[in-house]
């Protein structure tokens, strides 16, 4: 009987699991920082499914297995990449960096370096301080910031001329139209993201407002967003931003799983949070996780391929 409670027990946990990450059913705290976690919730049926096996309850065990198939079958697509990989426009080359700067002057730094080695067109930075907007200058030669103490601020930084758009009020986001220079190439508006981080009940709603502020990518304005969504794609909110005319560019070329938080430290076990989405209407070359020293993210680097004007320009 105690074998029998336990195993599924066991096997129960992560069902429920399984349950509320494929309909969207997580709300509030703990359970929508919990659920960040679920691709390690795949080992955990596993293991569900092997500790009913060795208590000898093989219906409680194939049901474990049968849960880990579904929870990979959720997981899996964005470390496999798939066929939109080379879909989307070929117009122009943008390479978009995006990175959390942790309010440290060693990471700013660092990304210094990394600009200069990598050579992106874009950059979005996060946790940007009045101090490190300074010490950042020069760091392109065209730069849209808003710099706050906190770790509220944002910017972003081009090779290009940078046009200021408006942003939501109240939102940590910074907004521009990148200069393509004309030939025909569309000229897309890059949002710098960075939502409230959900840690407690208390951030749960402005975590929550902040990525359904988000506009959608669904008229002739071809719109990148890039920047520490404080999300994963195992949760519904940001699927649901995705699902407005977007696509996740380290999914589509299967680098979905490369961890991007907490850089450097065991724990919390590490999750993919910093993300570029692309207009779906753009391609994807290729995706980069990037080291970034001093910071407690990794950067990340996207090559995308731009579409044409919609109007011919």
């Amino acid at each position: 009987m105690v074998r029998t409670v336990v195993a599924w027990a066991l096997v129960a946990v992560c069902a429920a699991w399984l349950v509320v990450r494929a309909f969207g059913l997580e709300r509030g705290y703990p359970m929508v920082p919990v659920l960040a976690f679920t691709p390690l919730a795949v080992l955990g049926a596993v293991v569900a499914a092997v500790a009913a096996f060795a208590l000898r309850r093989r219906a409680a065990g194939l049901a474990g297995l049968v849960i880990a198939v579904g929870l990979a079958g959720l997981v899996a697509p964005r470390g496999l990449g798939g066929p939109t990989q080379a879909e989307g426009g070929t117009a122009g080359r943008l390479r978009v960096l995006t990175a959390n700067l942790y309010q440290q002057p060693r990471a700013a730094r660092s990304l210094a370096a990394i600009v200069r080695r990598e050579k992106p067109d874009v950059v979005s930075v996060q946790e940007l301080t009045p101090a490190m907007a300074r010490e950042l200058g020069a760091l392109l030669p065209h730069r849209v910031i808003d710099p706050r103490p906190g770790g509220f601020g944002t910017g972003l930084y081009s090779r290009t001329p940078l046009d200021r758009r408006d942003a939501p009020r109240g939102q940590k986001v910074t907004v521009a139209e990148v200069s393509t220079r004309g030939g025909g190439v569309a000229s897309p508006q890059v949002w710098s993201v960075h939502p409230l981080v959900p840690s407690r009940e208390s951030h749960m709603a402005e975590w929550q407002a902040d990525l359904r502020a988000l506009p959608p990518a669904t008229d002739e304005t071809v719109r990148i967003l890039a920047g520490d969504f404080n999300a994963t794609l195992d949760h519904a909110e940001l699927r649901r931003v995705i699902d407005r005319g977007y696509v996740d560019a380290a999914a589509v070329v299967g680098a979905g799983l490369h961890p991007t938080w907490p850089a450097g430290r065991r724990i919390p076990p590490p999750v993919t949070v910093d993300h570029v989405l692309a207009d779906e209407r753009a391609g994807v070359r290729s995706v980069h996780v990037l080291a970034l020293a001093g910071s407690d993210h990794r950067a990340v680097l996207a090559e995308l391929a731009l579409p044409e004007s919609p109007t011919g320009r």
